[in-house]
């Protein structure tokens, strides 16, 4: 272990706030806020309820996000969710983790989804007409096939994550009497991250996952897992190896360093390989694999799962270094963003949508159109989380802890104080 890294680890087990994490942690769920209010303005095929005017920035804003957005979330997850076990043992994290994310999940679902799908519904009949609803398809398969996770998703994989992950855990520490296996996967993170091969190394489980995958919609990347209870398997490949990596690296925070010194040329690559993904797969989207540009050309796919995936890499490494260079301080409104961020993200997907409708038979150019939906239901967000949530027992549910009613956001003394 080298000096910088005692040294973060001194700070870690002294309980202080890893503020840049915070704010990557809490940027990648708010950038799902944005990515969900471009929906309707993408370019080529509708893959939404309703299909707004088609703007080629808006189709890129979503295409980019959604390389790196969720696996970063995960990859963040991973990273504080062995932080919490560290200081708090098995056991309260266990409780912890069924509080802030087991009840969020059985308990906004059910709320969400019958809002969800009203908005669906009145989007559809305001575009297309009441006959439209007919086309709709139904469900085919058991609901444990079927059921409708919606954008909550990511708790529900999440929650099977931490149960993988504390299995082999436990299987690691059994065998750990015999071979010395964390030594040798300590070995093995600082040396992918020390020679620069990590996003090759790590982008592999996923590239493979999405060259193989039968349908693969390559414009819509990563298939999202919100339908069934068994996620699908590039899902799972992307994200479960984003969330792995992100445990086994807070066994050495101080690899944290290296990605702080490396974050222009890790986006500098992210683009050009977003750049090379688009090229491939085409700026507007395609709802059918055959008519791909790349569906029948293995070499074309070889290279989109490929890029696609070591971008995946490149934008998360890149970001994070980012972080770790400029926001690595406190800052009490980028803590304010980030403890909202949960809060945001449960509720956002049925106010967007309702925005979206409302503003379809406006006459205004998409832009104009996108920054109207957010004028609409962004606000909505933060106050409803300041004035019901902070200082609340939802607060309590999803931060772990309430906050005083009276704290404001600008305000630096009780955040630096509780930092």
């Amino acid at each position: 272990m080298d000096a910088t890294t005692k040294t973060m680890d001194v700070s870690i087990a002294k309980g202080e706030r890893m503020h840049a994490l915070d704010a990557v942690r809490g940027g990648a769920l708010l950038l799902g806020v944005l990515f969900h209010a471009t929906m309707s303005f993408l370019p080529g095929q509708q893959v939404w309820m309703t299909r707004d005017k088609e703007s080629t920035l808006l189709g890129g804003l979503f295409f980019v996000s959604h390389i790196f957005r969720m696996a970063l979330f995960f990859m963040m997850a991973g990273f504080f969710g062995r932080m919490m076990l560290h200081r708090r043992g098995l056991r309260s994290f266990v409780r912890d983790r069924l509080k802030r994310i087991g009840l969020p999940l059985v308990s906004f679902w059910p709320i969400l989804f019958p809002a969800i799908t009203a908005i669906f519904i009145w989007g559809i009949v305001r575009q297309w007409g009441v006959e439209a609803l007919k086309a709709i398809p139904k469900p085919q398969g058991t609901i444990f096939q079927t059921l409708p996770l919606t954008h909550l998703w990511f708790l529900y994989v999440l929650l099977g994550l931490y149960a993988a992950t504390l299995t082999l855990r436990g299987i690691a520490t059994v065998a750990g009497r015999w071979l010395p296996l964390d030594r040798l996967g300590d070995a093995l993170v600082s040396g992918l991250v020390r020679s620069g091969l990590a996003p090759l190394a790590l982008a592999l489980p996923a590239g493979v996952a999405l060259y193989f995958h039968t349908g693969w919609l390559m414009w819509l990347g990563v298939p999202t897992p919100d339908t069934g209870l068994i996620p699908n398997v590039p899902a799972m490949a992307a994200y479960g190896t984003a969330f792995g990596f992100g445990w086994l690296l807070q066994r050495q925070i101080g690899l944290l360093q290296l990605l702080e010194r490396r974050w222009l040329p890790h986006l500098v690559a992210a683009i050009g390989l977003t750049a090379v993904c688009l090229g491939v797969i085409g700026v507007n989207a395609i709802l059918d694999p055959a008519a791909q540009p790349a569906a029948q050309d293995a070499l074309l796919r070889l290279v989109a799962a490929s890029c696609y995936s070591v971008a995946t890499w490149v934008w998360s490494f890149g970001l994070i270094g980012l972080a770790m260079r400029f926001l690595s301080g406190p800052h009490p409104a980028i803590r304010y963003a980030a403890d909202s961020s949960y809060w945001i993200y449960l509720i956002h997907l049925p106010l967007i949508m309702a925005a979206q409708v409302l503003v379809l038979p406006l006459d205004l150019p998409a832009l104009a159109k996108y920054a109207l939906v957010l004028g609409l239901a962004v606000p909505l967000m933060p106050v409803s989380y300041h004035l019901m949530v902070r200082g609340s027992f939802l607060g309590a549910m999803l931060n772990g802890k309430r906050y005083p009613r009276r704290q404001r956001a600008d305000s630096g003394k009780q955040a630096l104080a509780e930092a």
